[in-house]
This record gives C-alpha cells, sequence and structure tokens, in this order.
C-alpha cells in the first residue's frame, strides 16, 4: 500500500514524540507505516523489519487476536477513541496505555486501512505478561533497579527460588541468562534515552546502570554493531 505525500509527511511528526507509539495497517492487519517509538517499543532497529507483519508477530496471541478485533470494527467505520487496554513491551511486560483508531479512507471515501496511536497511562500501571509468576517478579525487580548493580542472587531472592533454579527456568523462558537479559535491556533502555533525550552519555550510563561511560560505550556496540553517539546521531529525533 502506497502512502499518500501527504500523509506520508504528517507521519514524520509521530517519531518526535517520546513514549508515544503511532502505526497505519492495512484491510489484512499488516503494518505499512510505524514510527520511531514504536519501533523503540519491541526493540526493533529498522522499518523494514515491521512492514507486511502482524500483531501476531509482535504481541502474545491475547493482545494481539484483540488489536484485529478492533481493527476489524474500524474498518467498518467505527472510530476507538482513548480505550484502556494493555499493550506488550519488549521485555515481556505489558503497560496500559490509551489507545486511539480511525479509518483511513483514499480519495474516493473507501476505507483502506487503519490508523492508531497508543501512550501510557502511567508509568506506574505495569501489568506482568508472562506465564511464570516467579520469572514476572524478576523482570519487575529489574525494571525498578536497573539503574544499580544486579546480581543473580538478589533476582533469586526476588523470585523466591535458589540462584540454579532462577536460571534454568530463565532461560526456560527467554533462552538467555539472567544476566544476558538484563544486559539488552539496559541496551535497549539506554537506546531511547539517545533518541528522545538530550542528556549526556556519562548520564545516560548511569541511568542505565553502568559504572562509567566507557563500559557503557563498550557494550553499547557489542550489541548494536555502533557507538552511543554514532546511534544517536543516526536515529536522533527533533531537537531532543
Amino acid at each position: 500500500m502506497q502512502l499518500p505525500s501527504m500523509t506520508a509527511s504528517i507521519c514524520q511528526l509521530f517519531d518526535l514524540l517520546p513514549d508515544v507509539q503511532a502505526w497505519i495497517k492495512d484491510r489484512q492487519g499488516r503494518y505499512q507505516w510505524v514510527n520511531r517509538g514504536f519501533l523503540l517499543n519491541y526493540s526493533i532497529e529498522e522499518i523494514d523489519e515491521v512492514v507486511g507483519k502482524t500483531d501476531h508477530d509482535f504481541s502474545p496471541r491475547r493482545l494481539a487476536d484483540q488489536f484485529r478485533a478492533d481493527d476489524k470494527m474500524v474498518l467498518k467505520g467505527r472510530a476507538i477513541l482513548r480505550r484502556v487496554e494493555q499493550v506488550g513491551r519488549f521485555d515481556h511486560t505489558a503497560q496500559w496505555s490509551v489507545t486511539s483508531k480511525l479509518p483511513l479512507k483514499d480519495a474516493r471515501g473507501r476505507i483502506v486501512a487503519t490508523v492508531g496511536i497508543t501512550c501510557p497511562l502511567s508509568p506506574d500501571d505495569v501489568n506482568l505478561d508472562y506465564p511464570e509468576l516467579a520469572i514476572g517478579k524478576v523482570v519487575a525487580f529489574i525494571r525498578r533497579n536497573v539503574a544499580k548493580p544486579i546480581s543473580n542472587e538478589a533476582l533469586a531472592e526476588a523470585a523466591g527460588m535458589s540462584v540454579r533454579g532462577l536460571e534454568r527456568k530463565f532461560r526456560r523462558c527467554f533462552g538467555v541468562s539472567p544476566q544476558q537479559y538484563l544486559r539488552r535491556i539496559r541496551v535497549r533502555l539506554a537506546c531511547s534515552k539517545l533518541v528522545h533525550s538530550g542528556q549526556s552519555l556519562s548520564a545516560i550510563a548511569a541511568a542505565c546502570g553502568y559504572c562509567d561511560q566507557s563500559h557503557f560505550s563498550r557494550e553499547f556496540r557489542r550489541q548494536t554493531g555502533v557507538s552511543p553517539r554514532q546511534y544517536r546521531k543516526e536515529h536522533r529525533v527533533g531537537d531532543a
């Protein structure tokens, strides 16, 4: 689906809004465009990794099914305005968000797509979206303490498990160790700050749990292939 030039220009504005996700989907529910906030929310680097895919590629089934049902209503001409719902995130949590969706019409007035936008209701209203309650507690603990040193012993205590039991269950759930997961979370949080804030690299390093800027830069480059400075240069929006 080719976006009209005017629509494409307007879409660029949504890259300037931190913590806001925006998208356009065709009649089959396939993404045709998403903003930078959407990419950051799902830990995706480029829009090409999203275009042509559906909600079932990015969200738990129960959420994706609801999103698709909503899209079908919008395609019949019914707008969805300020609905409070859960939206998944890259770190396996789901946060309460406010979502609006509208039909998108062509020059003849035919509904050809849906356009939507969502933003968090409150940073504190986070529900864990993982069937393992103990692992959910670990994810919540990481989010609350990401700026601090976090040991496997502390994570195991948060889960009420032994360290060895935690490591086994964590790998079964996520395919990586707790410390690998923690390193990924810190880099993804840093990506968001690099794009949407004017904080110095040293301030971002401290906020994301790195002992110093040098450590931050090494780990960031290892995971993304570029330095934090280069990432900001390539992806920063507006005058953040």
